[in-house]
């Protein structure tokens, strides 16, 4: 990873912004500038310098990670440490911090850490944030292990469809799941493991229960893993036993629905853009209003990041951008469809990532 070139860039936003320093403390942002994967840090950076701040338990893995920043171990709270190291540092007068993931009991303190002149002035609340629009646009390293980390889930598919049969329960299926991410060497999943079964299925975040898989009907399994740091995402829905053909035409209008969402990824296209070549496939098969959630959302070091896919989104794609389209319907006490695929924004289109098969599987 080009740790130099990414707080390169922060620096340029820095002095576009008319800032002197930054105060950085959410964690993938971190990671993201310089390397450090543990749970307790802060990076300050002005113009000149970067320098990462952590505890104790931290001293010989900051020395191994942490590249493009200095390192310092404190005893006490790595943020105020921060803090008052950028107000020490010459020509810096304020500093800006990122309101999203700053508490009213973190600004108290980091106030209350700085000498009574400075208390009211040094620190100034950003309009937006700086660092996370550096992440969503994925550079070649970054691509480079989404792809394996979403080849890992395609795998993961591949193999509990050998291992799904009626009477199982939902629990069984997400520790299958899990356990043999483990075995392909995910460091965790990427959030809870959705299996929802029968009339389950029409839950959207259907977590895995104790119901057991029945002999007749869908099952949605959504899922992923952290690989390196970088998340995956993928949703297949099944069938078990026959489908009747009001079930088939649905998974159908969902798989056109998916695939024309798939289509319209490309650079320059609007999130709004793609979200409506979706959902104006379920519009017109009259399952509109059974599509309840947006078409997807930016993926990488965070399962949720943005962009996001959805109805009005003005945010234009942009290449190395990695999006999930994942369009579904959810009929309270029927069931419920939703397939989503990883796609990387190309300067031609949309490049699939997770090319697990979609047609409609019955077991």
């Amino acid at each position: 990873m080009d740790y130099l070139r990414r707080i390169g860039l922060l620096r340029r936003r820095l002095t576009k912004a008319g800032l002197q320093g930054l105060l950085v403390t959410h964690l993938p942002d971190l990671r993201y500038l310089c390397g450090f994967t543990g749970s307790s840090a802060a990076l300050a950076v002005t113009r000149r310098a970067a320098r990462l701040f952590t505890d104790g338990r931290y001293t010989a893995q900051a020395a191994e990670e942490v590249a493009a920043a200095q390192v310092q171990i404190v005893p006490g709270s790595p943020s105020v440490a921060a803090v008052q190291w950028l107000a020490a540092q010459p020509g810096v007068e304020f500093a800006g911090i990122d309101p999203a993931w700053t508490s009213v009991a973190d600004l108290a303190r980091w106030r209350d850490a700085l000498p009574a002149r400075l208390r009211r002035r040094f620190l100034s609340i950003l309009a937006a944030p700086l660092v996370e629009p550096l992440r969503w646009v994925k550079d070649e390293d970054e691509l480079a292990l989404m792809i394996e980390a979403a080849l890992v889930g395609c795998k993961l598919f591949d193999h509990i469809l050998g291992f799904i049969r009626p009477g199982l329960q939902e629990f069984e299926v997400a520790a299958e799941l899990e356990h043999q991410a483990r075995l392909l060497g995910a460091e965790g999943m990427s959030f809870e493991t959705i299996v929802a079964s029968g009339v389950r299925s029409a839950l959207p975040h259907g977590k895995a229960t104790s119901a057991r898989l029945p002999r007749r009907g869908f099952l949605t399994l959504d899922f992923g893993v952290i690989l390196k740091g970088y998340c995956s995402d993928m949703t297949r829905t099944v069938y078990l036993g026959k489908p009747k053909s009001g079930e088939r035409n649905a998974y159908q209008a969902v798989l056109e629905a998916q695939e024309a969402g798939v289509a319209a990824v490309g650079s320059g296209v609007s999130c709004g853009d793609v979200d409506e070549a979706a959902r104006g496939v379920l519009r017109r098969a009259g399952l509109a209003e059974a599509f309840t959630h947006s078409t997807g959302h930016g993926v990488g070091l965070e399962i949720h990041e943005l962009p996001r896919i959805g109805a009005e989104q003005t945010t234009t794609l942009l290449p190395g951008m990695v999006v999930t389209i994942e369009p579904g319907i959810y009929l309270a006490g029927q069931f419920g469809i939703r397939i989503e695929d990883m796609v990387a924004v190309t300067r031609t289109g949309g490049q699939v990532l997770t090319p697990a098969p979609k047609a409609l599987i019955e077991l």
